[in-house]
């Protein structure tokens, strides 16, 4: 079966009071967690997502799920934002998201690219179990996740290159620098190596959709940050996109085209977590 359809997400941060959460989940003490106001609207994105957009996104097509990074949120930087600090509530959370979208009849697996240490894991030891109890694709090494990851899918063989990590900036204007950036190394090293270079790369990390793309005669290539899953934490404000902008929820489809190679198709909910206050 040739697979024409890659859905990525990211940043899903389970076990976040501010990020993606079922309506209820039963903690580790026999006691329960319900989701907040905020928790409801992100998941009813995340139902709109699977059940709407993907379809329509996909024309009903198979695709493969490829998770880019930060599963859970972990117990970091002495964030207070936790439902839990048990890692193992958080991973049961996040099966228990992911498992029915894996069991999708038109999906064909999952690939898990580890994301932030601090979030993943020293050696994204969180990832790699949750990955494993979802029946992952594995490495050569029989690993359940990767640092990076090099697909091809398509009746052309469209090569697209997956790693979470990528430059941030405070500033909007430098947006597209980082991502463009790297796509220039990812070609210039190719071309020192004699190897073939992407047609994509896609990168996470920042929780901001964005397209750069390079189009040429003989090039056609694209650079795409995901959009996360996650409301603006505390220590989103430090910094002045951070503070000026609202928080992007959702994903991207990358299609392989009839009259195009490529399509990127995403699907984001911006939300404002603060009204106007009036006096």
């Amino acid at each position: 079966m040739t697979i024409r359809n890659i859905v990525v997400i990211s940043d899903t941060h389970f076990g976040c009071k501010l990020a993606l959460c079922p309506p209820k989940i039963r903690l580790e003490e026999g006691g329960f967690y319900k989701q907040s106001k905020l928790q409801k609207i992100i998941y009813k994105q995340w139902q709109y997502f699977w059940a709407e957009f993907v379809p329509e996104a996909t024309k009903n097509e198979p695709f493969i799920i490829v998770h880019n990074g930060d599963v859970i949120d972990g117990v970091h930087h002495n964030t207070t934002t936790l439902i839990t600090n048990n890692l193992k509530d958080q991973e049961h959370i996040a099966v228990e998201c992911l498992e029915p979208i894996v069991n999708q009849k038109l999906c064909k697996g999952i690939y898990f690219v580890r994301g932030t240490p601090a979030h993943s894991g020293l050696t994204a030891e969180h990832e790699e179990r949750i990955a494993e109890k979802l029946k992952a694709f594995k490495t050569k090494d029989g690993n359940f996740s990767r640092y990076e990851l090099w697909l091809e899918f398509g009746r052309n063989r469209i090569l697209a290159h997956f790693a979470h990590h990528v430059g941030v900036t405070n500033s909007a204007s430098y947006e597209s620098t980082a991502p463009y950036k790297e796509l220039i190394e990812m070609y210039v090293e190719a071309g020192k190596q004699g190897a073939r270079a992407p047609d994509v790369i896609i990168r996470s990390h920042r929780h901001r959709f964005f397209v750069n793309q390079i189009g040429s005669k003989n090039v056609n290539a694209f650079s795409v940050i995901t959009p996360g899953w996650q409301m603006k934490t505390p220590f989103s404000y430090r910094g002045i996109l951070g503070r000026a902008s609202l928080a992007q929820i959702g994903g991207v489809v990358l299609k392989e085209g009839d009259e195009v190679p490529i399509y990127i198709r995403h699907s984001i909910l911006q939300i404002k977590q603060n009204g106007i206050e009036r006096v």
